[in-house]
């Protein structure tokens, strides 16, 4: 990988860590904005949802935008927006402006990921891109996993309010920053060489049909693929939401731990979600140029959902948070591994649609964190035990398993459609 297509990458994982740091900041403030606004954890429950869904409705036209006005322009608009969004968090005076400015929040945060996989299919050839997401991925998880004690101690240090403030200002620096310095079209940026261009061009659609089935194959909701690829998703999300937004406040309230030690500690499983992605990414990659693929897509991912299906059960069956924060890690790196092989699958698949596809499947996704936020506070109120939650965590990480049997080239489908033409 040349050195500009590095940049490329450095930044991306400069943006899921931001993301995702603006993203989990919610959580770690959970006590002090339930006691100032005297919320219950059904109706925190419901914040942190609200984001979820305004973040899956806005996925597919976000990814559209993308594809249609570019990654320089979109890019830059979602970052300053979900920003402001972000410091008007700090400004909230109640339950129902909560609501709102995390739904819009949401919205905003929607375009970052469909954005960027456009980005990638134009600066990318396709035997780059499974270790390209798994690096990109893995900043959200660091991100995350930073956050909690950051946020914990900006949190107790400058207040809540305030630590919304500062991360706002944190974003619009970057959006600026990613106007001057991208271009779309990577013919156009002063410091590629024309040899790095030739590299990138040449492998942007190549053999994109052995792996993906063809640049540009039928993605639509009429895809049975499509429909496949969301599934999974939504599986991979319904795990990794849990640790990013219940674990902090489940540990403090349950065990009685520091904010920073149990920042620390929730933390664990998003490291070991972003080794899961590294891992996934590399081994997408390694079997991708050995001649595997669709394969390279469809083993990573089928072998990560059953890890982390044996993580959820050992987690449930752990009575030390240690052990169950041990095991959740587990479960986490095994959801992780299956990520950039669903990205990938998406560019492969999506060609210069990649910013619409990649945008079905990540609303999808995050309509599994949505569930997520929901159904653990609920799930626990009316059982009273955490045991009902892990059961269908497990459930959903087997169907996703099946799911990937399932998915194919799209070369059947191709012929399907050709024939009722």
């Amino acid at each position: 990988m040349n050195k500009m297509r590095f940049v490329l990458i450095a930044v991306a994982f400069s943006l899921t860590a931001l993301l995702y740091i603006d993203r989990i900041a919610i959580s770690v403030a959970k006590e002090s904005i339930t006691s100032h606004f005297s919320l219950t954890d059904t109706e925190f429950g419901w914040v942190l949802s609200i984001f979820a869904l305004g973040y899956a409705l806005f996925q597919a036209p976000a990814g559209a935008m993308a594809d249609k006005w570019g990654p320089r322009v979109m890019l830059t608009l979602f970052v300053l927006v979900w920003s402001i969004f972000t410091g008007l968090t700090g400004m909230a005076w109640g339950f129902a402006s909560l609501l709102i400015f995390r739904f819009l929040f949401g919205l905003a945060e929607a375009g970052a990921f469909p954005t960027f996989a456009r980005a990638i299919f134009s600066w990318l050839p396709a035997g780059e891109r499974g270790l390209a997401q798994g690096i990109n991925l893995s900043g959200s998880r660091l991100g995350a996993a930073f956050a909690l004690p950051f946020v914990a101690w900006l949190v107790t240090s400058a207040g809540w309010r305030e630590s919304f403030y500062i991360l706002s200002c944190v974003g619009i620096v970057w959006a600026i920053g990613w106007y001057f310095w991208f271009r779309n079209d990577p013919a156009e940026h002063a410091s590629i060489s024309p040899q790095e261009l030739k590299v990138i061009t040449a492998g942007r659609e190549s053999n994109a049909l052995s792996a993906g089935g063809s640049a540009g194959q039928d993605m639509s909701f009429r895809s049975r693929n499509m429909w496949l690829l969301m599934g999974q998703y939504f599986s991979s999300n319904f795990t990794l939401f849990f640790a990013m937004t219940w674990l902090y406040p489940y540990l403090h309230k349950t065990y009685s731990m520091s904010p920073v030690i149990t920042g620390v500690l929730a933390g664990a499983p998003l490291v070991a979600g972003a080794i899961g992605n590294w891992a996934g990414g590399g081994v997408v990659d390694l079997l991708y140029r050995r001649g595997h693929g669709l394969n390279s897509r469809k083993l990573p991912a089928i072998f990560g959902f059953s890890v982390a299906a044996v993580g959820m059960f050992g987690c449930m069956m752990s009575t030390s948070p240690y052990v169950a924060v041990a095991w959740l890690c587990l479960a986490v790196f095994g959801s992780d591994i299956s990520v950039p092989a669903a990205w990938a699958y998406c560019i492969d698949a999506g060609g210069k649609s990649s910013g619409q596809v990649s945008g079905k499947m990540n609303m999808a996704g995050n309509l599994g964190s949505f569930v997520t936020s929901l159904a653990f506070p609920y799930l626990v109120a009316y059982f009273h035990s955490t045991h009902p939650f892990f059961l269908v965590a497990i459930a959903v990480d087997l169907i996703a398993i099946l799911f990937w049997f399932k998915i194919n080239t799209g070369r059947r489908e191709a012929r399907l459609s050709a024939l009722t033409r």
